[in-house]
């Protein structure tokens, strides 16, 4: 932007937020994101990038019907070549898709790491995008909070989210994880183009 050196950038969660914070200090602002951020592993970034991050990976999960056939993909962001995908898995929500589908990329990055050392320093700080807070959100907990009952129709995926769960427990990443920007961006390129 033409005569703003120096701008710095702040996102809130509702258009009241936002219009609170126009009639207050900047800095009021701008000091709590650096503390909050200060204590967090995970690097700084604006909430709105201009673009998205290249390269990158994209993940999505579709469910049809909640409970339903649940599948869930990841693909090249640029590309959308299809990296993996899983499905359909039936007795499963949206919600488990994105949350399984944000630990299987980051698995698979780790396991690729290992098989291909000169990449590792790449691949283990590849930026993944998906358009589900709640799904990033348990995978920072590091625990999958659906409410969905275990059915004997849906016990495989339960065993798949105990997997996913320990695998949390036992294992770092660096990846970024972020939020795709739809509002901005259009659907996330893993989409599977259902809506």
């Amino acid at each position: 932007m033409k005569g703003a050196e120096g701008a710095k950038y702040k996102s809130f969660d509702s258009r009241e937020e936002a219009e609170k914070a126009l009639g207050e200090d900047p800095s009021k602002y701008i000091v709590r994101e650096a503390k909050k951020n200060a204590k967090s592993t995970e690097p700084v970034r604006s909430p709105f990038e201009a673009r998205p991050i290249l390269p990158s990976l994209s993940v999505d999960g579709a469910c049809s019907g909640n409970p339903g056939q649940m599948e869930y993909q990841g693909v090249d962001t640029a590309t959308k070549r299809q990296i993996f995908h899983f499905g359909p898995a039936p007795g499963g929500t949206n919600n488990i898709a994105e949350f399984l589908a944000i630990v299987h990329v980051l698995a698979l990055l780790q396991k690729q790491a290992k098989e291909r050392p000169k990449d590792a320093e790449q691949l283990l700080h590849l930026t993944i995008y998906s358009d589900s807070k709640t799904a990033l959100a348990w995978v920072k907990k590091r625990k999958c909070g659906t409410k969905l009952a275990e059915t004997e129709e849906n016990k495989p995926l339960f065993d798949m989210i105990q997997r996913a769960e320990n695998w949390l427990a036992v294992n770092t990443y660096a990846n970024p994880l972020l939020k795709w920007d739809t509002d901005h961006w259009g659907e996330i390129p893993a989409d599977f183009g259902r809506k």
